[in-house]
């Protein structure tokens, strides 16, 4: 009966709402936000954390840092910066976010998610994909440089 009771608690518990979570500390723990994100899917967690960024690159206009040297290794976080939010920045700060932002301890405030990234060849999809975590910025005012 206990063993019931606890089971129903566990099941109920994983039907809430979306996870807020703010880090106080001086870096997210990257890996616990990325099994929270894994735990909540589809639904996203939300707040604001902190991240070094090792790495950077453009796709489709839209800048990617990265917290991992390669972008799809498992531990890293990828903060997808809006081809908007690029401009804006480039005008604020005289310099590409790509650059910038590289080897700098950020904060950004937004909802990390899950999300599934597919394999493509000769340009098609394949039947292939992995899983990255994500956190969209729409405005520059979702992202900081640290000290």
């Amino acid at each position: 009966m206990k063993c019931f009771l606890l089971l129903s608690i566990l099941v109920l518990s994983a039907c809430t709402t979306t996870l807020e979570v703010t880090s106080n500390s001086a870096s997210t723990d990257v890996m616990r936000l990325i099994e929270q994100t894994e735990v909540n899917a589809p639904k996203g967690v939300k707040g604001t954390f902190q991240f070094a960024i090792k790495a950077s690159g453009i796709e489709r206009k839209v800048v990617y840092l990265n917290t991992e040297l390669d972008y799809r290794d498992k531990r890293s976080i990828t903060v997808a910066l809006h081809p908007k939010t690029i401009a804006a920045f480039t005008k604020k700060y005289g310099s590409s976010p790509e650059e910038y932002f590289i080897n700098k301890n950020i904060e950004v405030t937004g909802e990390a998610k899950k999300m599934k990234i597919w394999f493509f060849s000769n340009g098609k999809r394949t039947e292939k994909y992995y899983f990255q975590t994500h956190i969209r910025v729409k405005s520059i005012n979702q992202i900081k440089v640290l000290g």
